[in-house]
Formats: structure tokens, C-alpha cells, sequence
């Protein structure tokens, strides 16, 4: 599966669904909340955008930031996940570089921020390689680390 069909599609009618049936491996449940609950939680704070991560015209993943800034001054990507069946091929880092792109373009954010639990190495690991840097920022449970963005 090649990274260079994977795009990000706005929550539809038609991926929905789809979105709801994606699991993360079971290491990693106590991480993340269901897609299911992220879509809800979209429904009643409309700042939030979640889209469907596809590969290969198949849904494999779900994210969702918020389009205004919040803590730290920056803008919140509050979900970032692939299907347990696609990870570890670059899914979600490919992902993750569109989503950012989509953040400087239509927010023209300067500063993107991500939280995760300290435990979870795989989220440490992939933001670590795009760059996101760990001020020493805390959040409750979760390290909140920083993407800043230089047109």
C-alpha cells in the first residue's frame, strides 16, 4: 500500500460509518477514544473537523482538529488513527502531513499541537518525525507537544 494514495476526506455521508468501524490494536485502546464517540463530540462542537483517512479509495483512518485556537495558543488535532489492519505502512504520517498542510492553508495556523499519553510510543514516535517538538507541556494524563509552522 503506497502512501501516495492516502488524502483526507471530509466527514460524509458516504464515510461515516465506515470511520465508526476502524479499531486501533488493543494496545492501544486505552489511548484513544472509539471514532464514534470523536464524530458525536463533532456534532455539538462545530468548530471540530473530522475528516476519513483514505488509501487506496479505502477508509483506513480517522482525525479530527479543531479550527480555532485553544490551549498554548495553537490549533488542536484531537484524533490522529489507522485502522489496526494499516499500520506501520506510513499511513498515518502521510496523514497527518495533509492534515497540517489543511491547517496552514484554511486556518493559516502557525502552531498545531497534538496531546497523547506518555506511554503511547507510536504517537511520541510519529510526532517526533514530523517534527513536534515537547516544550514540557502537561495536560491532566496527556504531554502536549508543538508543531510550528513557517510559511
Amino acid at each position: 500500500m503506497s502512501t501516495e494514495n492516502v488524502k483526507i476526506v471530509e466527514l460524509n455521508a458516504e464515510n461515516w460509518y465506515d470511520c465508526c468501524e476502524l479499531e486501533v490494536s488493543k494496545e492501544q485502546q486505552e489511548y484513544i477514544e472509539p471514532n464514534a464517540i470523536s464524530i458525536a463530540q463533532s456534532k455539538f462542537e462545530l468548530t471540530l473537523k473530522p475528516y476519513a483517512i483514505y488509501a487506496e479509495e479505502r477508509v483506513v483512518g480517522f482525525l479530527m482538529y479543531n479550527s480555532v485556537p485553544e490551549e498554548l495558543d495553537g490549533y488542536w488535532a484531537y484524533r490522529i488513527m489507522v485502522d489496526k489492519q494499516f499500520q506501520g505502512k506510513g499511513i498515518g504520517k502521510a496523514a497527518t502531513k495533509l492534515m497540517m498542510s489543511e491547517m496552514a492553508i484554511s486556518l493559516n495556523a502557525k502552531k498545531i499541537v497534538v496531546g497523547y499519553h506518555p506511554n503511547n510510543l507510536g504517537a511520541h514516535n510519529l510526532y517526533a518525525s514530523l517534527g513536534f517538538i515537547d516544550n514540557g507541556d502537561r495536560f491532566g494524563k496527556e504531554m502536549a507537544v508543538i508543531k510550528y509552522i513557517i510559511n
